[in-house]
Formats: structure tokens, sequence, C-alpha cells
């Protein structure tokens, strides 16, 4: 099943050699109060906090595929199984949820 995106998600990279968070824009929609995240939300250093000693930190293109049945802000929503390629070979993927336990 795939799950919506927001801000806080771990993100990993092959190119990198530490996790990153990723940080959705504002907007209307929310979960919980925190905002939803669609495909265009792929700004360095905006959307996407530098990895550890990055090799490959710049991205030009938006998040895919995105989902083909949620849309937030007229843009497909994105989702745990969206990718982003950057310019120098790296691809940044969600990290799973894991379960916590109390």
């Amino acid at each position: 099943m795939q799950l919506q995106c927001c801000t806080a998600g771990q993100m990993t990279c092959p190119m990198s050699t530490s996790p990153s968070r990723f940080s959705a824009m504002p907007g209307p929609m929310t979960t919980s109060g925190v905002p939803l995240s669609d495909i265009h939300d792929h700004v360095p250093m905006i959307n996407i906090a530098p990895f550890g000693l990055c090799q490959s930190p710049a991205t030009a293109s938006p998040w895919s595929p995105g989902s083909p049945t949620v849309w937030v802000g007229g843009m497909p929503a994105l989702n745990n199984s969206s990718t982003l390629n950057s310019i120098w070979s790296g691809s940044v993927s969600f990290e799973p949820l894991r379960e916590e336990r109390g």
C-alpha cells in the first residue's frame, strides 16, 4: 500500500553517507497539522535537506511517479514509492516506515 508523504519523512540516497529529512511546502492540505506534499516538492535546501557527504546534490525534475489517484493542490500527491533522480546519478527514495511500540 502506498502512503502519502509529508514533512519529516526520512529519505536515503546511494550517493550519500547518511539520510536526510523531507519538508513539504506549506499549503492548504495537511494531515494532523503537517503539510502534505506533491511531486513538485523537490527543491534542494527547501524540500530536501542536505545528505551527509552528498556527491550529487542537485535535482532538476519532479518526483516520479506520484500518486495516480490522489492529488494535492492540483498535482499528483507524493507517496512513499516515488523516487527523485539527481543530476549526477543519485536516486532519492523514502525509507520504509517503522512501527513504534510503546
